[in-house]
């Protein structure tokens, strides 16, 4: 027996909400169709039936005044009422909730800034569950009612630590939203910061394991003209960041290749993932490992200043003998300081050694 295909609609004119929303749907088992305008979503409404569609409401730029989605809704209404809509805006109120539900028929309403995946695919799995209607009247998540059962901002148990909080400094609130939702599903705090000043406020207040940062923290034609000539706000943030040795991911625009050779070389950043080419998997396997890499080096502060030095000489493929000679010491001495050292990291050969030295040290990601 063939399984029927089951369609999504995402109408969204921003292409990382659009790859976001679709990774999402898909993973439910649905076929995809995307739409950045009125006039895209309007053909594949007419030309297909889908089971949910996600909408943005603005379909204009940043422009707050285009309520293009409404226009989807209605569409979606009229031709496929067996469709739920579920409107998703950065612009959202109260009132343009209720007017969504009850106007346009809408399943539910969700914002930009408190997007949760797990939220949107509880709404998925709850959709393909039901049988096709019109509306649901699910109420609207607001910043109030996300904390509470159904929603979920941070890890349910009361005390964590400080392994645990991340930092996310990112001055475009869609971003910021989406990095710190995919560190929530890793069971990590967030802590989200829209500039340099709020970060550095962040970092003297708090111990953090993991800061992901956005190289440019102001709007995108001010760094296009000042790239070369001064110092981007993130890059000056990444000094800071570094002295408390804490494991930073790049997750930025500004990919020009001086900008990300200096973040490796002058900053040691551990990753750094191109907006232009983000995607959601690798972002979360490159936090894995900045958070193993964190732990490690709370490891390697338990050891002496000199085990530290024999430590990075043994990582670097040195001997004992070679050791003695570069520290001026015996290898006897050398010898009492590897026992030390491979007690206190839990490790039994060189060669385990070297593989936790290679893992902390940081990497570039294509």
């Amino acid at each position: 027996m063939i399984k029927p295909i089951v369609r999504a609609l995402v109408v969204d004119d921003d292409r990382a909400w659009q790859d976001i929303l679709s990774e999402i749907l898909s993973d439910a088992g649905l076929v995809v169709d995307t739409a950045a305008s009125y006039e895209a979503a309007a053909n594949l409404i007419h030309s297909y039936s889908h089971r949910i569609a996600i909408v943005d409401l603005s379909l204009l730029g940043e422009d707050p005044h285009n309520v293009d989605g409404l226009k989807v809704l209605e569409s979606i209404r009229r031709q496929d009422p067996g469709c739920n809509a579920v409107l998703l805006t950065g612009y959202a109120t109260v009132e343009l909730a209720v007017n969504a539900i009850k106007t346009y028929g809408a399943y539910t309403c969700l914002q930009k800034e408190i997007f949760q995946r797990r939220k949107l695919r509880e709404i998925v799995e709850k959709v393909l569950a039901s049988a096709p209607a019109l509306s649901s009247g699910v109420a609207f998540q607001t910043a109030e009612n996300a904390s509470q059962p159904g929603g979920r901002h941070e890890p349910a148990h009361d005390s964590v630590q400080a392994v645990d909080l991340a930092l996310v400094v990112e001055d475009d609130a869609g971003w910021r939203e989406i990095l710190g939702e995919i560190l929530r599903d890793e069971d990590f705090r967030v802590r989200l910061c829209g500039s340099y000043g709020e970060a550095i406020g962040c970092l003297r207040r708090e111990k953090y394991s993991l800061a992901v940062v956005d190289l440019s923290l102001e709007p995108e034609q001010e760094w296009r003209q000042e790239v070369g000539k001064r110092e981007l706000e993130g890059s000056r943030l990444l000094a800071t960041i570094r002295a408390e040795s804490i494991p930073t991911v790049v997750v930025s625009g500004v990919a020009a290749p001086a900008e990300i050779e200096r973040a490796f070389q002058e900053q040691g950043v551990f990753a750094f993932l191109e907006k232009q080419t983000f995607d959601r998997h690798t972002f979360s396997k490159t936090i894995k490992e900045a958070r193993k890499a964190s732990r490690h080096s709370i490891e390697l502060e338990t050891l002496t200043g000199r085990e530290q030095e024999i430590f990075e000489l043994l990582s670097a493929g040195q001997t004992n003998q070679e050791i003695a000679e570069t520290l001026v010491v015996s290898v006897n001495t050398v010898k009492r300081h590897l026992k030390s050292i491979f007690h206190k990291l839990d490790i039994h050969t060189r060669s385990a050694a070297v593989a936790k030295a290679a893992s902390i040290r940081p990497r570039k990601l294509d």
